[in-house]
């Protein structure tokens, strides 16, 4: 039987590096873009688990997993470091003064 490649991998690697750009821009998109890597990666783990014998890349499985994983945690982490300075500030109207400050500075 000529074994066969797990379909959603290579799409699940490319999300997961994504993730860790896109964590850049309030945690959240990274997270989500790492969460959907998860998934995919968990339907290709189920479907290796059915017939492991028709399929040769399991080691890029494990390897989108842990990509996967750390995208979300980053971008959990980020989302809550960034909630947290938005908080110390005085929360979201202190944070939009600040930005509004910031802008007008940067335009003279």
């Amino acid at each position: 039987m000529e074994q066969e490649k797990l379909p959603n991998i290579t799409l699940a690697i490319v999300l997961s590096i994504l993730s860790y750009i896109c964590c850049c821009f309030g945690g959240l998109p990274g997270a989500l873009l790492a969460g959907v890597g998860y998934f995919l990666v968990r339907k290709d783990e189920n479907k290796y688990i059915e017939n492991p014998e028709g399929y040769s890349n399991y080691s890029q499985l494990k390897t989108a997993k842990v990509l996967a994983i750390i995208g979300i945690v980053i971008g959990l982490l980020y989302f809550a470091i960034a909630t947290y300075n938005i908080y110390k500030m005085g929360g979201w109207e202190a944070y939009m003064e600040q930005v509004r400050i910031m802008s007008e500075q940067f335009q003279e």
